[in-house]
Parts: C-alpha cells; structure tokens; sequence
C-alpha cells in the first residue's frame, strides 16, 4: 500500500484528491493549517496534520510525523483578484510564498528520502491560467507559471534517481472557494481599473462554457500518481483540457 501526501486538503482540490485516494485504497496523509476529523471519512488509512507551507518549522514536523511517503501533492495556495497597479508588494510577496516557495520548500523537504530510495512523485497542482492568460490575476498566474518552469528543470535534474516530476492544470471551478478566497485579498481596485473589473466579473458570472470540478482534478491526480512514464503536464477538467488542445 502506497502512500501520499497532499498539501491544502481543508477544501475544493485538496479535499477531493484525499478522498479520492483513500476511496482507492493508499494511505492518505491529508494536511491543512487547522486539521477537521470532519471533513474526511474516518479511515485506519487516513492521517490527519497540520501544516503551512510558508513555515519551515510546520514543514520539518510535519514530515519528522508523516514518516515515508510515495509521492507529494503540491496542492495549498491562495489566489489573488486585482491589477498589478492596485496589488501591494507585501500581498505579491504573500502569494508567492505560499503558491511558489511553499511548493518549493516542500519538494526541497522530501526529496532526500526519494533520492535515497531511488523512488518517489512529486505532482504540482498549478492552473490553466498558465495556458491562457485572464485580467487581474497577473501576480496569481506569476506565482504559478514560476512553478510550471521549476518543475521542468526539477524532472531533469531528479530522473538520475527515477524520481518523477508531474504538473496538474486544473481549469475554472466556481464551486470551489477559490473565487471567494481571491476576493477576499483583493483589496480596493485602482478606479481607473474599475470598469474593467465589472465586465470581468460579468463575464464570469454569465459564463456558461465548460469548467472544471473538483473531482476532475483528483482524477488527475490519480492518473499522474499511477503512471510515472505518462506525460508531465496535465490538464484537469473539460476547460483545462481545451486550453491545452489550443497550445
């Protein structure tokens, strides 16, 4: 029985890749900042921990606990809705933290145990907005496309030691939080931005196209983490896999 470790499982992705893994029989080590027995069925299979991936102290116990795994799931990060002109610094430098160096640091942590067993995964959950670029999420985007370029070189540089690198790109999921947890940071739009901002929130909110669900994300997960020699990248959801056609 292999078992995972997945990043942000207090919702939306996280949650749904937790109990998809462990509806599939692995051991599931399912972090979050504040853990909720909750949210997960209870499970003998199930470990429940806390973690901030921009705490070096909260990822050193956290994996000092967890013992072992098989592979990683970069999953936790934040979001941010504004113009780059009406973003602060200290909020880009939030967003980095946790979507870029939070990825990082983690990836840094398990990587001596996986060259050591000459085996390991390592899956990045980014976005389609790499693929396709939308209004007022540049810093949003930044933060993940940084993380598309680090995996990359990251698979070079581990194949020596048959550990595997992959990237899922989920697609809009308005039933998520995400939305809700990117306007919260979003502050005040700059007034000349916002006519903008108002025909980008009715564009999303009349859109009817196709979008991604939580489920199509754990499904990607899934396959990534069952296929070492499957392509890197992954497109998760009927958006996310449109995009990726295009390109």
């Amino acid at each position: 029985m292999k078992t995972v470790l997945i990043t942000g499982c207090s919702s939306g992705f996280g949650l749904e890749t937790a109990r998809y893994f462990l509806d599939h029989g692995w051991r599931v080590i399912a972090t979050m900042r504040t853990p909720r027995a909750d949210l997960l069925p209870a499970s003998e299979h199930l470990r429940l921990l806390p973690l901030d991936v921009t705490d070096p102290d909260s990822i050193r116990t956290l994996l000092e606990a967890a013992g072992p795994i098989d592979v990683l799931v970069n999953n936790a990060g934040v979001g941010l809705l504004n113009a780059l002109e009406g973003t602060p610094l200290e909020a880009v430098r939030d967003v980095f933290e946790a979507n870029t160096f939070g990825t990082m640091a983690m990836c840094q942590a398990v990587l001596p145990q996986f060259r050591q067993r000459h085996q390991g995964m390592i899956i990045n959950v980014t976005s389609s907005v790499t693929l396709k670029p939308l209004h007022l999420l540049s810093v949003y985007t930044a933060s993940k496309a940084a993380i598309n370029a680090f995996s990359e070189v990251l698979a070079l540089e581990l194949e020596p030691f048959n550990v595997a690198v992959k990237v899922v790109l989920p697609g809009r999921a308005p039933d998520t939080r995400f939305g809700d947890n990117a306007r919260a940071r979003m502050g005040s739009i700059p007034e000349p931005y916002a006519e903008l901002a108002q025909r980008v929130f009715a564009g999303w909110a009349q859109s009817s196209g196709p979008v991604t669900q939580a489920l199509d994300v754990a499904e990607a997960v899934w396959q990534a983490a069952n296929n070492p020699s499957g392509p890197m990248h992954l497109p998760a959801g009927a958006d996310a896999v449109a995009l990726a056609v295009l390109r």
